[in-house]
């Protein structure tokens, strides 16, 4: 029986993923894994007990993930899982900023003058805006969000730049040959009259959209965030704002200062609150965290890497480990010094980090276990038993 601990509300339809072995508990003091969505677990003691945590969703701020490496805890995301439902807001803040809808009804909401119909016709002027077909759609990041975006766009007959220069071959297989590579961020600058942003929030894309690089772009430009507020500096962007080199910035992270700004549509951090896309991100970290607990495989982790095997054997073992060098080498020792033959084995890093799968033609004993971890730069050793 496993034991999972929830830290938010989770979607009951995602759960039942789990199945009969799986007991959820929301106050479990030692769970085997931990699924969470926007809880802060900065300050949270894990116990030994805990294995994995899985966020029902793409970001991992909320997690102290180096802490979690150093304990042996696998990170798990969900990327993909609710591409849809940002991708329809994108849109949606596409149209909000094309054609001053957001305005207009606040307007007709807040007019107290009375025979509102009779006025509409004359004051509308004021709201007009400016059509999607023709214009040029730049999108830095091309990932799950940015491909869905992309391939919308050119249906809605823009010009769509993307740039990404990591971007998978699984993401550049699914994006449509019409939309036109764009060899650097200033090349999506200098070209677009509108630019959304999708891509990771660190050190290097920390206020990415600064005065700089406000100056390169197009006048009139509308800029589009529903990736992570700390992308975009605010200060330069209401300079740019009022000085009309920004016509209107879309953004799902709003704050005070952004608030008071006419041009600045600012929305509560909607993008992935829908249920079909709260049910989706569940199911897959539910997925992930089952084979890892049952398995050992990992997919999706932030902290370690990819490592799916299909079991073989009576037994297995996961080792987590620091990728220095001889440990492979150290661990086949302890194997051989035991007795005990490999069936199969795998092995990838990550970085600081790296994961050894292995699969057992016999069954294994304390001994094993107890040599494995008294091997310098060994974090973890997970037993998982026979399927049979």
């Amino acid at each position: 029986m496993y034991t999972i601990k929830t830290m938010n509300q989770i979607s009951p339809s995602g759960l039942k993923q789990l199945g009969q072995a799986y007991q959820i508990n929301a106050d479990a003091q030692d769970p085997d894994g931990i699924i969470v969505r926007s809880a802060a677990l900065h300050n949270e003691i894990f116990s030994p007990q805990t294995k994995a945590i899985a966020r029902a969703g793409a970001g991992v701020n909320n997690i102290p993930v180096d802490c979690c490496s150093e304990s042996g805890i696998v990170v798990f995301n969900t990327p993909g899982a609710n591409a849809n439902a940002v991708k329809e807001l994108v849109f949606a803040g596409l149209l909000l900023s094309a054609r001053k809808i957001y305005q207009g009804i606040a307007w007709a909401k807040q007019d107290q003058e009375g025979n509102l119909d009779k006025r509409v016709e004359k004051e509308k002027k004021r709201f007009a805006g400016s059509e999607l077909m023709g214009k040029s759609l730049g999108i830095i990041g091309l990932g799950a969000i940015g491909i869905q975006v992309a391939n919308l766009a050119l249906k809605f007959g823009m010009q769509v730049y993307g740039y990404d220069p990591y971007i998978s071959i699984d993401a550049a297989w699914n994006l449509s040959r019409s939309v036109v590579r764009a060899n650097s961020e200033e090349d999506i600058y200098k070209n677009c009259d509108y630019i959304t942003i999708h891509v990771p929030l660190n050190e290097h894309t920390k206020k990415m959209i600064n005065a700089d690089n406000l100056a390169k772009m197009k006048d009139g430009v509308c800029l589009l965030n529903f990736a992570r507020g700390a992308l975009v500096d605010d200060e330069a962007l209401i300079e740019a704002i009022r000085n009309e080199k920004v016509a209107a910035y879309v953004t799902d992270f709003p704050n005070d200062l952004l608030a008071a700004e006419p041009n600045v549509i600012t929305i509560p951090h909607l993008g992935a609150s829908t249920q079909e896309a709260e049910e989706n991100c569940v199911i897959k970290a539910v997925e992930e965290l089952k084979d890892f607990l049952e398995n050992g495989n990992i997919l999706n982790s932030v902290n370690l890497p990819n490592v799916q095997m299909e079991r073989t054997g009576s037994g297995r073992i996961g080792v987590i480990h620091r990728n220095i060098p001889n440990m492979l080498a150290q661990i086949a020792e302890v194997f051989a010094k035991n007795h005990i033959n490999i069936a199969n084995m795998i092995n990838k890093s990550k970085q600081d980090y790296a994961y050894t799968l292995i699969d057992l033609d016999e069954k294994m004993d304390e001994q094993l276990l107890n040599d494995l971890k008294q091997i310098n730069g060994v974090i973890r050793v997970n037993v998982y038993e026979s399927l049979t």
